[in-house]
Parts: C-alpha cells; sequence; structure tokens
C-alpha cells in the first residue's frame, strides 16, 4: 500500500488553505514578513507539491515591512468558484484584509481587492451550493453576558462582484472550551444537512488545537462538538516530536473521501522548533454526523495510507543556483519589500548593495494604525530551512569598507541570527561568526513593547581575498562554520549551539530562513557584494 509522509510541505509553509478544482489541488501558506508572499502549490495527488507562484508580490503592488518576523501577511483563505480563484488574507503592514484574485492559480493574480468594511483577522469566504458568497472573520464579538464582548467568529452575506459585506455581522460561534485562547481562522462547509464551522483555538504554539461545531442553519449559533478538541497535541506533552497542531482546512477526493491539512511544527532535539510551522496533512471520516480526524490514533502521525489518487510526482526542488535565470526562483524570498535595485541578477550573480540597514536592525513597536513604510527591509535573499539537517553554502565576491559587512545569515524570528560574515576589523579584512539575540519583555505587536538586540562575534580569522566560500552546516543543533578559497579547501571558524538563536521565546510563527545579506551597517553605499553561486541541501 503506498503511503505518504509528514509534513506534505517541510519548512516554513504555515497556515494551509486547500481547495480543489477537478482533479487538481491547490494550496496556499502564510509568508508573513517575507516578499514575495503567499506562496502557492500544486498537486495533482495531495502527496507531491510544486510551488507554482506567490500570490502578491511587487508586480501587484505588495507591500510588507521587516522587523520582529511575525508581522505582515498571515493565514490565508484560498477558494474557487466560476473559473476564479480566490485569496483572501490580512496584511498587517498594509491596509488590513483584502481580496486577490486569479483565473489561473499560477498567476497572474489580481491587485488587491482592499476589504474596509471587514475588520478584524483570519477573515475567510465561504460559497454555499447556490453560489452565494458569505465572509466569516475573527473579532471581539460575542458577549458573555455581562456586556463585555470576548473573541468569537461572526459571519455576513458578502457580494463577491463588488467586493463589500451585503449584511450585517452575526456572530455564529465564541470558543469550544470555556475562555478558550485565540478562537481564530475560520472555515465553513456545507456537507448533508449540516453546515460545519472549523477553527483553531488555544493560540498557535503549544495549546493549539482544531475544533469543529455545526449548524444546520447558517447563521445560526453552532453547536459545539462534545468531542472537541478534534485534533491537538497539548494533552502530549512539550516533548511530543509533532506539535503545535492546530488551523486546519478540509477537502473532499472525487470519491467522497476527505483529508485535512494544518499546521504543525517538528521539535529538534527534543526542545527546539528551529522549522517553525509546517503543512501536515491527515485523513478525515465522517462518523454520526462529525468529522473524525486521524482515525484510530487520533493524534497527527508521521505517515498515512496514501489518498486514493493516481501518483504524480513534481520536479524536486533545486539545491543550487548559478542566478543565470532572468528571475529568482520561486523559493526566493526577501525581508521586507526592498526598493528596485537592492538586489538583482546580473553577470551570473545575485548582486546586493550595502544599504543601511542591517538584518539585525533593532526591533521596533508595530503601530496600531498602518502606516506604511518605504525603509523597512534588509539586503537580505534567502531560502527556507526544509530539513533539521541541512547545509547551506556560497561564492562571495566582497570588498568591505568602513561598517560594511555581508555573507550567510541564519534567520528566526524576534532578532535570533547568526552571520557569517567578511568585514572590517582594525582597518583589516576579517570573517567573523557573529551570534544576535534579542530580549523583549513582549511580542512587538503588544502595546508598550521594549526590546535590546545583543550582538556577539565568537570567532574571527583574517582574510584578504576578495572572494571566498562560505558554509554552515547544520547537524540538528551543532552548526558548523566553514570558510575557504574554493568548496575543497574549507577552515573552521567557528562551532555554534544553534538553540542559542531558537529558544522557547521566540516561538514557532516563523521558521529559520538562510541566505546571503550586506550591509553598510547604518549608512548607505552604493558598494555591493557579488554570490556566484548559492547552495541549500
Amino acid at each position: 500500500m503506498k503511503s505518504f509522509q509528514n509534513p506534505i510541505i517541510p519548512g516554513y509553509y504555515p497556515d494551509p488553505s486547500i481547495c480543489r478544482v477537478g482533479n487538481d489541488y491547490y494550496l496556499a501558506c502564510s509568508s508573513f514578513e517575507m516578499d514575495p508572499g503567499i506562496p502557492v502549490f500544486h498537486s495533482r495527488d495531495l502527496v507531491h507539491w510544486e510551488q507554482i507562484c506567490n500570490a502578491v508580490s511587487r508586480e501587484n503592488g505588495f507591500h510588507v515591512e521587516r522587523n520582529c518576523g511575525v508581522g505582515g501577511v498571515m493565514a490565508p483563505t484560498l477558494r474557487y468558484r466560476d473559473g476564479l480563484f480566490y485569496i483572501i488574507n490580512t496584511n498587517f503592514a498594509d491596509k488590513g484584509n483584502y481580496i486577490v484574485t486569479a483565473k489561473d492559480p499560477a498567476g497572474p493574480w489580481s491587485d488587491p481587492h482592499w476589504l474596509d468594511d471587514v475588520p478584524g483577522i483570519d477573515a475567510s469566504l465561504f460559497f454555499d451550493d447556490d453560489g452565494q458568497a458569505y465572509i466569516l472573520g475573527t473579532g471581539n464579538v460575542w458577549d458573555n453576558g455581562t456586556g463585555v464582548k470576548e473573541r468569537g467568529i461572526w459571519m455576513a452575506r458578502y457580494d463577491i462582484e463588488r467586493f463589500q459585506t451585503a449584511g450585517e455581522p452575526v456572530t455564529i460561534f465564541n470558543s469550544a472550551l470555556r475562555g478558550a485562547a485565540s478562537p481564530e481562522a475560520p472555515h465553513l462547509y456545507h456537507v448533508g444537512e449540516y453546515y460545519y464551522l472549523i477553527i483553531a483555538e488555544g493560540g498557535t504554539e503549544h495549546y493549539h488545537s482544531v475544533v469543529v461545531a455545526r449548524s444546520k442553519e447558517l447563521f445560526g449559533f453552532y453547536e459545539n462538538n462534545p468531542a472537541n478538541p478534534v485534533m491537538t497535541h497539548r494533552h502530549m506533552g512539550f516533548t511530543c516530536p509533532i506539535t503545535n497542531v492546530g488551523h486546519a482546512d478540509l477537502v473532499e477526493l472525487p470519491d467522497g473521501s476527505w483529508y485535512a491539512v494544518m499546521l504543525a511544527s517538528r521539535l529538534i532535539e527534543g526542545n527546539h522548533k528551529n522549522l517553525g510551522r509546517e503543512t501536515f496533512m491527515c485523513p478525515v471520516i465522517w462518523e454520526r454526523g462529525w468529522p473524525l480526524f486521524s482515525p484510530e490514533s487520533g493524534r497527527l502521525d508521521w505517515e498515512y495510507p496514501a489518498p486514493d489518487l493516481p501518483e504524480a510526482p513534481v520536479k524536486a526542488e533545486e539545491t543550487f543556483d548559478h542566478f543565470d535565470e532572468e528571475k529568482l526562483r520561486l523559493y526566493w524570498t526577501t525581508w521586507g519589500t526592498a526598493p528596485e535595485g537592492v538586489y538583482r541578477l546580473e553577470n551570473s550573480c545575485a548582486s546586493l548593495q550595502c544599504v543601511r540597514q542591517r538584518p539585525d536592525d533593532e526591533l521596533e513597536p508595530m503601530p496600531i494604525e498602518n502606516v506604511l513604510h518605504t525603509d523597512h527591509f534588509a539586503a537580505f535573499l534567502a531560502r527556507r530551512q526544509r530539513s533539521t539537517d541541512c547545509t547551506a553554502a556560497c561564492q562571495m565576491h566582497f570588498v568591505p569598507k568602513d561598517a560594511e559587512s555581508a555573507g550567510l545569515a541564519v534567520v528566526q524570528a524576534m532578532n535570533h541570527q547568526v552571520h557569517l560574515q567578511l568585514a572590517l576589523s582594525d582597518g583589516k579584512p576579517v570573517l567573523q561568526a557573529v551570534i544576535v539575540t534579542a530580549d523583549y519583555n513582549h511580542p512587538p505587536y503588544i502595546p508598550g513593547f521594549e526590546g535590546l538586540t545583543t550582538r556577539r562575534i565568537v570567532a574571527q580569522a583574517p582574510w584578504e581575498e576578495e572572494d571566498v566560500v562560505l558554509q554552515i552546516e547544520m547537524r540538528g543543533q551543532t552548526w558548523k562554520l566553514r570558510y575557504g578559497k574554493d568548496r575543497e579547501h574549507l577552515s573552521d571558524l567557528a562551532t555554534i549551539d544553534g538553540s542559542i538563536i531558537n529558544p522557547e521565546k521566540v516561538g514557532c510563527m516563523c521558521g529559520t530562513l538562510i541566505g546571503m545579506f550586506a550591509t553598510g551597517g547604518g549608512a548607505d553605499s552604493s558598494n555591493r557584494a557579488d554570490f556566484d553561486w548559492f547552495e541549500l541541501k
């Protein structure tokens, strides 16, 4: 019997939303402060997935800002109706909730239709059997009987042609557990005589869960499933190798079987979530009028029998980039929306400008009112870490001046980073291993944020050449930083404990990014670092 392995999309691809059109399956994920945003994947068998586009980019007016890593774009819902694909999403670095559309899920996607009348987070679309559209969202909408509004789920009729609500919002659910944290991420389905509401609950880390409620009336107050939560690992302890399970979306196959995609995190060495939240999948059956996730085990497992679909392998993701194409491959990302010219492909190189911004600039409070900044970015071109064991390497041509530096960086959220860089020390070029950590009272999106970033040079060696090969080998949390004239002759610079930049307080909203950076260290410069190739294997 064929089987599939979890996660089905490894690496920092959280908040999956899925839809089927005929025999094709499409899936969209969150991208937070990364540009371009909202990666979209395609599959014919639900097992092998290939990225086909990024739904939002500079081509359709996308703007996102570099700060803590956990702002920006999150929790998309992907749906299809009458020849058109829809993604509804929230961009905290711009005007809030919006919808983009496409006839072809590989793009191009439309400019954003901003939803001025849709408040809150995690907005979702639902198309009923008659084609009528509805919009759902999360906010302080449920009256607990004392006059105090608590977090809950609301829904309203929606005019999908005009991109505006067509009726008053109605509160349809609060939470499965009394006083549950963060009921959010609603998805609605019409199955048989019931409407089923699936939401996330408990917060997106250890206490995360999937819960379900139902109603025969679309705008009824939904009946809580007495078996809730229908999927969680929070009762399995803090050393369970799969954790943070929640935020599910359902899909029905042509044969009437069902599957759920959801996010979860893999622990590294029993304690750390370097890879962030990844996309997992499990079978779902219907029993006594309710969906039953992962029947028999009741947990999210590493392996399941594959769906009864023809196997459709996809092209393996590239491990080596020569930068000799006109555009970057779809898996590349930058941190924040950078102006034209900060990075460019030329002469079979990826060239990064030494801008004044650093990858480890101090964290800033995230404003309540959306004010767009054009200078909140880093010259950082990166890929997601997708395996607990991997090696990143590049060849760089760079002559540092003043406070400039460039090289390889491993970046986690909340200013936790490792740099292998070429810089000046006492006026002479040296290769340095730098550890960046941050202390703060709470995340920047909570009022009253205060933080302090600390940078430590833990090793350095003289380097007089203009060209250097840099390598970071990651085996679990043991990272070896190396350098040399070519790949065959590398010297060790430092061995670093990767858990330093993956403490519990970083959480798991985003996963590790590995890539190339350049900075002027506080001053703009026309100097550039040129990268002849990059490998992540």
